[in-house]
């Protein structure tokens, strides 16, 4: 259980926070002792949720006796509202690292014995069994895994743009599937994690035609957010990144073109993979900008990310070894404040874990002018790939997408190979400056903006998170999304640029350094940053 070092609202009276960190505390070890000395003695205490209400504390006890614990989670924020100098009310935001999002409200009273729970609720709220903005078709499961391997009990949330036999793909727009016969076989990417046991539990969202990282879908709308309750999802993997985070799947299947599977997870706090370049076949995967795209996994933990990434990645070649940590130069990537500022705390956090972070950043040039030439690039190749079904179907996307492909139709051929040049130098020298280094940098400009931000606000996240996210694109390197960062409540993920084929390598990296600032964080209790690594 971790609790954010400071709590909104009122100010807490004296002893309050030390006495809800207490609980937490005994609440995430099922320290029943400790939980009974917490909550008001008597038989008014009141304790309830959607299986009903508890009243005194002998049956709040005994009911704490048989339950088994509490499942592991995350509070996000914490919010006081002070009735008297030994009277408030605590409202605790939760995140279950099994998948769902929750509340816990609590009466506190302090006597003569300290501060006690009066009354409590709590709420926990698993996803609709089929949300239609997260799933386009699901079933228990839709597609069975072999009864043993690797992956045996696992689920996945495959993206709409996979090849699954038997269902058309409908790359998140209607009139494309409308047109679309059922495949014949599965996608190598899909038959890979069926045959080491996973079960497809279902087809998730996409944006459409993935030509996005905001995760809004016009048609059929846009999936929740559980981390940051009114955010967007991020995309255009926003189907199976919601699955996972929901906790209806264990591990999303996903693409990342520009960002597709790195913003989700830094939007939702979960892990995410964008392998590098080629090294995962995209065979019977419906395309954006094959230079760039590649086939990634989400997961809630580490752990199962790497278990799916040796099934994924198996005959794939492999680097030994991640090499040193490098931080990139953003002195042009346009990050909000808050984040950089918890990025440069996070960079020091793991120089006194006793990791190897070079004092010298990366210089890889001007981010903006990177993103452009890879913007250039990626429309020319999207609009090669889509532009005729577009033309030949008017009105079949909504306006935000239709906008890309529009500027995307008026890219030359002539401004293309300027871009292409542009591209290659980049990443000669991106890859000189590098010198075998893995190279941090946050995976998003900023938390997960507003789901009804205006359009501006949102494209200037989306074009200030591409500066970033281009890196890994333009040098065809592996790059990992960790939970590890946090604003106000709302996860950032910390990015790792490994080297190519070292994608294993690089997740494995990320695991220590996540499992560093865990412990550093433990030996104070509270923190605000979210770590769903697996113990």
């Amino acid at each position: 259980m971790t609790v954010p070092a400071t709590f909104a609202g009122d100010p807490a009276p004296e002893g309050l926070p030390e006495a809800f960190r207490a609980y937490e505390t005994a609440l995430g070890s099922d320290d029943l002792a400790a939980l009974d000395r917490l909550f008001a003695p008597g038989p008014g205490t009141l304790r309830g949720d959607a299986a009903g209400l508890l009243v005194g504390h002998e049956r709040i006890s005994a009911y704490r006796a048989t339950r088994g614990g509490a499942p592991a989670r995350t509070i996000s924020r914490v919010h006081v509202q002070r009735a008297t100098d030994d009277a408030a009310l605590v409202v605790a935001v939760t995140r279950n690292d099994g998948g769902g999002v929750g509340q816990q409200t609590q009466l506190w009273r302090r006597g003569a014995a300290g501060w006690k729970v009066a009354a409590a609720h709590v709420s926990h709220t698993p996803p609709a069994a089929i949300d239609g903005s997260v799933w386009r078709v699901a079933g228990t499961p839709l597609v069975a895994g072999a009864p043993d391997g690797p992956l045996r009990g696992r689920t996945v949330a495959v993206k709409d743009l996979f090849a699954v036999a038997g269902y058309a793909v409908g790359a998140g727009v209607p009139a494309f599937l409308a047109e679309r016969s059922p495949e014949p076989a599965h996608a190598p990417a899909v038959r890979a994690l069926l045959d080491a046991g996973a079960d497809v539990v279902g087809i998730a969202r996409t944006d459409e035609l993935a030509y996005s990282v905001a995760g809004r879908n016009p048609h059929y709308g846009t999936p929740v957010n559980p981390a940051v309750p009114g955010g967007l999802p991020g995309g255009s993997s926003s189907g199976p990144a919601t699955a996972v985070a929901l906790g209806q799947a264990d591990v999303g299947l996903g693409t990342d073109t520009a960002g597709s599977i790195r913003v989700p997870a830094s939007y939702q706090g979960l892990w995410g993979l964008r392998t590098t370049h080629d090294a995962v076949s995209r065979a019977g995967l419906v395309p954006l900008a094959p230079r760039y795209d590649t086939v990634g996994w989400l997961a809630r933990d580490a752990a199962t990310l790497l278990d799916v990434a040796c099934v994924g990645l198996a005959g794939a070649q492999q680097r030994a070894g991640a090499g040193r940590l490098a931080v990139v130069d953003l002195w042009s990537a346009g990050l909000d404040r808050s984040v950089a500022e918890e990025f440069r705390r996070t960079v020091a956090a793991l120089t006194a874990a006793g990791f190897d972070v070079d004092p010298v950043a990366v210089d890889v040039g001007d981010l903006g002018e990177l993103y452009e030439a890879f913007r250039v690039t990626q429309a020319y190749e999207a609009w090669r790939q889509h532009g005729p079904w577009v033309t030949a179907h008017p009105g079949a996307l909504g306006p935000e997408v239709a906008a890309r492909f529009r500027a995307a139709s008026q890219v030359t051929a002539a401004e293309a190979a300027a871009a292409d040049r542009a591209v290659a130098e980049a990443r000669e020298r991106i890859e000189e400056h590098a010198d075998g280094r893995v190279l941090l940098l946050p995976s998003a400009s900023s938390p997960a903006p507003d789901a009804t931000a205006p359009e501006g606000v949102v494209e200037a996240s989306r074009t200030a998170t591409l500066r970033l996210t281009c890196l890994a694109g333009i040098t065809g390197r592996p790059s990992v999304s960790a939970p590890l960062m946090g604003v106000d409540g709302a996860p950032v993920g910390l990015g790792f640029v490994g080297m190519r084929d070292g994608d294993l390598a690089t997740l494995a990296l990320a695991q220590q350094v996540a499992g560093a600032l865990r412990a550093s964080r433990r030996e104070d209790p509270v923190t605000a940053r979210p770590d769903r690594t697996a113990p």
